[in-house]
C-alpha cells in the first residue's frame, strides 16, 4: 500500500534477508542481552533485511532509490557465509510497483558498504562483468564517502566489493550528494552522520506535519536504539554514540518515524525515553505512519 506523506509517496521494498555474526552486530554488549531480543542461529548470525525506499515526488517526477541491497553478484560462497538467497529481490519489489530498474531517475546510497550498494550493479548475460543497473539514474553519495569508499582503510576495504563500486566510480552516472542542511528537493533532506562510515547520509522526508528517517546503520535494528548498543562493525563508535545521542533526542522531543533498513521483523519504530533511556516506542508498518 505505501504511504503518502506531502507530495511523496513512499514504498518499501525488502530486497532480501541475509545473516551476519550476532557479536559483530552488538559489539561490547554481552551475547546474554541482545540474544533476548533478537535469535541467533547456529553460527550466532542474526537474521536481517535490506529494506529500501522508493519515493516518487509528484512536484518532480522524480523518482528516488534509497540503497540496493547486497545485488545478485555473490558466488556460492559468498551466499553461504551470507545466507542469501540467489533470487533477485530487489527487481522483484520494482516490478510490484509497476517500475523497471530504468523508471529510476535517483539512486541515493546511504553508503556503499556491500548490503547497501551491491544492487547498484548486475553481471551482463553470461559473463563476470558488472554493468549499472540504473541507467537512467543519478547515484548520489556524500563527497566523504567517496573519498572513503576510494581510498579504504584496511579494516573497511573487505565492505566496498570491487564489482559493485569500480563501474560507479567509472560513471557519469555518479554525482556528489548534497550536503547536510540542502535538500534533493523540498521536503527530501538529509542528516549526515560519520561513526559507521565517513558520510553515511540518512534521508529525511518532512511533510503533512510528520518526519520520516530512513536510519541505515545509525539504527540497523530496533534493538540498536539504546545508546551503547553499538555495532562493532562501526569505524568510530565514539562518534556513533554522540550522533545517536543527537539524532534520538531530536527524534523523541518531535516525534519521528524511524524507519529500520536491517531489521528482519519491524519496519518502522517510533523512539521511547523512560527519562533515562532511549528505546523503541510503537512498531508499525509504513502505511501506519
Amino acid at each position: 500500500m505505501g504511504l503518502r506523506l506531502g507530495q511523496f509517496r513512499i514504498d518499501a521494498i525488502q530486497a532480501g534477508l541475509f545473516r551476519l555474526d550476532g557479536g559483530a552486530m552488538f559489539g561490547v554488549v554481552p551475547k546474554n542481552l541482545w540474544a533476548t531480543r533478537v535469535p541467533n542461529d547456529e553460527q550466532n548470525r542474526i537474521h536481517m533485511g535490506m529494506r529500501c525506499w522508493v519515493v516518487r515526488s509528484e512536484a518532480t517526477g522524480r523518482i528516488y532509490l534509497v540503497d540496493t541491497g547486497a545485488g545478485t553478484k555473490g558466488d556460492d560462497k559468498f551466499r553461504r557465509i551470507y545466507a542469501l538467497e540467489d533470487r533477485d529481490f530487489l527487481a522483484e519489489g520494482l516490478a510490484a510497483l509497476g517500475l523497471t530498474p530504468d523508471a529510476i531517475t535517483d539512486v541515493v546510497l546511504t553508503h556503499l558498504h556491500f548490503d547497501h550498494g551491491g544492487g547498484v550493479t548486475r553481471y551482463k548475460p553470461g559473463t563476470t562483468e558488472p554493468e549499472l543497473v540504473f541507467r537512467n539514474a543519478r547515484h548520489w553519495v556524500t563527497r566523504e564517502h567517496l573519498e572513503t569508499a576510494k581510498h579504504p582503510n584496511q579494516r573497511e576495504k573487505a565492505s566496498f566489493l570491487k564489482d559493485n563500486v569500480e563501474p560507479l566510480f567509472a560513471s557519469p552516472l555518479l554525482s556528489v550528494a548534497p550536503d547536510e542542511g540542502e535538500a534533493y528537493e523540498p521536503g527530501f533532506g538529509t542528516i549526515h552522520v560519520h561513526g559507521h562510515t565517513l558520510g553515511m547520509q540518512l534521508p529525511l522526508l518532512e511533510a503533512d506535519g510528520k518526519t520520516l528517517l530512513f536510519a541505515a546503520d545509525l539504527f540497523p535494528t530496533h534493538a540498536h536504539i539504546p545508546l551503547p548498543w553499538i555495532m562493532g562493525y562501526d569505524m568510530r563508535a565514539i562518534d556513533t554514540l554522540a550522533e545517536k545521542e543527537r539524532v534520538l533526542k531530536r527524534a523523541h522531543a518531535e516525534g519521528w518515524y524511524v524507519f529500520l533498513e536491517h531489521d528482519a521483523e519491524h519496519e518502522v519504530v517510533t523512539i521511547g525515553y523512560d527519562g533515562r533511556h532511549f528505546g523503541a516506542g510503537r512498531f508499525l508498518k509504513l502505511d501506519e505512519v
